[in-house]
């Protein structure tokens, strides 16, 4: 099954069960979706899409919404950070697991072993190697700042 099949299938539970919440999510998600089957058809080169373009739409998702969670902090508004926090928490139902900053540490550490890296200039490589390897399961700005603060060791 495919994902986009999976996200309509969890939509038509969530309909059924009438969680107004998730129906909103999930209509983002739909729209969204739709939004970029019709850019690749009309776009120069025609495709359709795949559960990688979808994984990655999932992604630019979340990360508007966290910077939409993050405001709500500073600015106290508890009732808009509930739900950005429960779209968060749908989108992130359909990505593989992040690795946490230990584990995403740990892997940075042995790359920059393995790369035999030494200075901020080496990030690239680094980075490189970290797409091509983890490029589902790692946070990219996390990875950023933890390579930075490696590398400024060294």
């Amino acid at each position: 099954m495919s994902l986009k099949d999976k996200i309509d299938n969890d939509y038509k539970k969530v309909l059924k069960a009438k969680d107004k919440g998730k129906i909103s999510t999930f209509r983002l998600i739909l729209s969204s979706i739709k939004d970029l089957e019709i850019l690749n058809r009309s776009g120069p080169n025609k495709k359709g899409i795949d559960s990688e373009d979808i994984k990655k739409l999932l992604k630019k998702m979340i990360k508007q919404r966290s910077e939409s969670i993050e405001i709500y902090r500073k600015n106290n508004r508890q009732d808009l950070l509930e739900v950005e926090e429960g779209e968060v928490q749908v989108l992130e139902s359909y990505l593989p697991k992040q690795l946490s900053e230990e584990e995403t540490n740990k892997i940075c550490n042995e790359i920059i072993q393995k790369i035999g890296a030494n200075s901020v200039k080496d990030m690239g490589k680094i980075m490189g190697e970290l797409r091509k390897n983890y490029s589902d399961t790692i946070d990219f700005s996390k990875a950023g700042s933890i390579l930075k603060e490696l590398l400024n060791k060294q």
